[in-house]
C-alpha cells in the first residue's frame, strides 16, 4: 500500500483518489486560552518587542505589553464587565486594538469586531444583535464622526451603557478605573476560563442581508494563528507588518495571534493602509514579513520611488482576499525579497485559514492555487447537491472541518445548521477543485458573493438597503469585473417612475455614511426587466455577462 498525501493509505484496487485532504502533523494543537498562552510567551521572551506601533512611536516588550493588556482587562472589570459580556470594538488599526483583543481575552469577555466603514445602520444592528454593553471606538477617521453616529443610534441601543474613545479621556478614565481592582484579579479570573469558551464575534454579511455574528473560540483563533504563524516559519526573531485591518480575521488572528504565538513583534505601520508609510514602516523596523492583500502589494509596487525603499530585511508574508496574478506575485518575490510568502484561503466562519501554500512552493502553486490543507483540518470536495466526495480534478463545493470551525453564528441556531452540517462540515459555498497532489484551486462560487480588494460583499444585504430609495421599484445587485480591485458593485435597477429613474449619483447618495463605503454601487444599470429563469428567480449571471464590459 502507498501513501497517497491526502492523510489515508490506498489499499489495493482504490481506483481514484478523492477530493479530501487531512493535515497531519506530530505537533500537537494549543489547548491553551489566548491569555494562558500570553503568559509563556512572556515569561519566555520579557524583553523582546511584542508590539511597535509606528505613526506614535510608542512601543512594548512583551513584559510591558502583559503589564499594559492587565491594566486594561482591570479598567473592564471595574466597570462591571465579566466573562460572557459583550465588548464592541469599532476602531482603526492602533496599540489599543490589540490591548482590548488581549485584555478582553484575559479575562473572558468576548471581543466584538467591528467593521471601521460601518455607517449609521450597520452600526446599530451590530451593537443590538450581540447585546454590546462597552463600546470602544476611534473618535474620528477620514471625515467620519464616530462620536455623531454612536450618538444617532444610541438610543435604539438600550443594553449600550457605554462608550469609551481611544485617545480620549475616556480612554484615561478606563485605564485609571482598574486601579481599584486587586492585580492579581485578571490572572484568578484567567484560571476560570477553557479554550472552547467564545471570545470573539465577527459579523459577516449572509443571503439574508443581514449581517450574522461568527462567534469564535480561544480555541479556534489562536490555533488558526499559531498554525498560519508556524507554516512561514515565525520565531521570537520575527517582525510582522500589518497594514491589514484589524477588525479582520486577516489582521487580528493570522497577524496579531500569529505573531504573539511564536513571539514575534506586530508592527503597525498606519492607521489604515497606506502604501508608503508600509513600506516605510519595513524599512524602519526591519520587518521580516508583510501582510496584504494583493491590491495592497500592486499599490506598494507602484510607488513612484517604490526602489528607495530598503526592504532587504523581508522572507515572507501572507496575501490572502483574491488570487493574485502572476506577475505581481513574481514581483513580490524578487523586488520585496518575500521569498517564502504564502497565499491563505478561508473564512471568518473557520478562524480563518484552511488552505495555505508553504514556504518552498513553485510561483505556479502560489498563483494557481490557494495551497494544501493545514495541520489538524480536515477539506473535501463534494457535489454539492447530494454532498458525495468527488474525484479530485473535478469541481465542487468546497467543505472543512477541525478546530478551526467556529461554534456558530451569535444567537442563531437556525442559521448555524444552514452552515455547519451534523458532520461539523462548514459549507464554504465556494466551488473549488483538488489537484492530484492535494493543492486546491478556487473556481468560483455558488454564492453570489462579490470580492471587491479583498472584502466580501454580499449582495442581498445591499438590495434590501436600495428598496428604501424612493425612485428603487426593484435592484438586483451583481459583481463585475474591475482591473484593480478584482470585482466591482453593479445595481441593476428597475424604475418607479421610468421617466425620473434614479442616477448614479443619487443612487451613492443614498447610501453615503450609511452603507460601508466598499459596498456602495459604482456602476448603475437602468433596466425595464429582470431576465428570469423558468422557475422565476433572476438569472444574475446574465446581468454580469451583459453588463459586466
Amino acid at each position: 500500500m502507498t501513501e497517497n498525501g491526502n492523510g489515508t493509505t490506498d489499499g489495493p484496487g482504490t481506483p481514484v483518489a478523492l477530493s479530501y485532504a487531512h493535515g497531519t502533523s506530530t505537533t500537537p494543537l494549543l489547548g491553551d486560552t489566548i491569555g494562558a498562552n500570553l503568559d509563556r510567551v512572556i515569561a519566555a521572551f520579557p524583553e523582546r518587542e511584542a508590539l511597535v506601533d509606528v505613526p506614535s512611536g510608542r512601543r512594548w516588550t512583551y513584559a510591558e505589553f502583559g503589564t499594559a493588556v492587565d491594566e486594561v482587562a482591570r479598567g473592564l472589570l471595574a466597570k462591571g464587565l465579566g466573562k460572557g459580556d459583550r465588548v464592541g470594538i469599532w476602531a482603526v488599526n492602533c496599540p489599543e486594538w490589540v490591548l482590548v483583543q488581549y485584555a478582553t481575552a484575559r479575562i473572558g469577555v468576548v471581543m466584538v469586531n467591528i467593521n471601521p466603514a460601518y455607517r449609521a445602520h450597520e452600526l446599530e444592528f451590530v451593537l443590538r444583535q450581540a447585546g454590546i454593553s462597552l463600546l470602544v471606538a476611534t473618535p474620528a477617521h477620514r471625515g467620519s464622526d464616530y462620536r455623531a453616529l454612536v450618538d444617532q443610534v444610541r438610543a435604539k441601543c438600550p443594553r449600550l451603557r457605554e462608550t469609551v474613545y481611544i485617545g480620549d479621556p475616556s480612554w484615561d478614565a478606563l485605564t485609571a478605573a482598574g486601579a481599584s481592582v486587586p492585580a492579581d484579579r485578571p490572572a484568578s479570573l484567567a484560571r476560570q476560563l477553557s479554550c472552547d469558551d467564545p471570545i470573539n464575534i465577527q459579523y459577516t454579511s449572509g443571503t439574508t442581508g443581514f449581517p450574522k455574528g461568527a462567534t469564535l473560540s480561544h480555541h479556534n483563533i489562536l490555533n488558526n494563528g499559531f498554525w498560519v504563524g508556524r507554516t512561514v516559519g515565525y520565531t521570537e526573531h520575527d517582525r510582522v507588518c500589518l497594514p491589514v485591518p484589524f477588525y479582520h480575521c486577516f489582521g487580528m488572528v493570522m497577524g496579531n495571534l500569529g505573531a504573539t504565538s511564536h513571539g514575534a513583534c506586530i508592527v503597525i505601520p498606519a492607521p489604515s493602509f497606506d502604501p508608503a508609510a508600509t513600506l516605510a514602516a519595513v524599512q524602519q523596523e526591519r520587518c521580516t514579513s508583510l501582510y496584504g492583500v494583493p491590491t495592497m502589494f500592486i499599490a506598494e509596487l507602484d510607488l513612484p520611488d517604490f526602489a528607495a525603499y530598503d526592504l532587504d530585511s523581508l522572507r515572507t508574508g501572507i496575501m490572502a482576499g483574491s488570487p493574485c496574478p502572476v506577475e505581481v506575485m513574481k514581483r513580490v518575490v524578487g523586488e520585496m525579497h518575500m521569498a517564502e510568502v504564502s497565499i491563505c484561503y478561508g473564512m471568518t466562519e473557520t478562524s480563518p485559514v484552511s488552505l495555505q501554500t508553504r514556504r518552498d512552493d513553485d510561483l505556479e502553486h502560489r498563483t494557481g492555487t490557494v495551497g494544501r490543507v493545514l495541520p489538524h483540518i480536515e477539506v473535501k470536495v463534494v457535489d454539492p447537491v447530494d454532498g458525495t466526495t468527488l474525484p479530485r480534478g473535478e469541481s465542487g463545493e468546497l467543505r472543512t472541518r477541525g478546530y478551526s470551525v467556529m461554534l456558530g453564528y451569535w444567537d442563531e441556531p437556525g442559521k448555524t445548521a444552514e452552515s455547519v452540517d451534523a458532520g461539523r462540515w462548514m459549507h464554504t459555498g465556494d466551488l473549488a477543485m483538488m489537484r492530484e497532489d492535494g493543492y486546491v484551486e478556487i473556481v468560483g462560487r455558488i454564492k453570489d458573493m462579490i470580492i471587491r480588494g479583498g472584502e466580501n460583499i454580499y449582495p442581498r444585504e445591499i438590495e434590501e438597503f436600495l428598496y428604501g430609495h424612493s425612485k428603487v421599484a426593484d435592484v438586483q445587485v451583481v459583481g463585475v469585473p474591475h482591473e484593480r480591485y478584482g470585482e466591482e458593485v453593479l445595481a441593476c435597477v428597475i424604475a418607479r417612475d421610468p421617466a425620473d429613474p434614479p442616477t448614479l449619483e443619487e443612487v451613492r447618495a443614498f447610501c453615503d455614511g450609511q452603507l460601508a463605503h466598499y459596498k456602495i454601487p459604482t456602476r448603475l444599470a437602468l433596466l425595464d426587466a429582470f431576465p428570469m429563469t423558468v422557475s422565476g428567480k433572476v438569472r444574475k449571471i446574465e446581468l454580469r455577462e451583459t453588463y459586466g464590459d
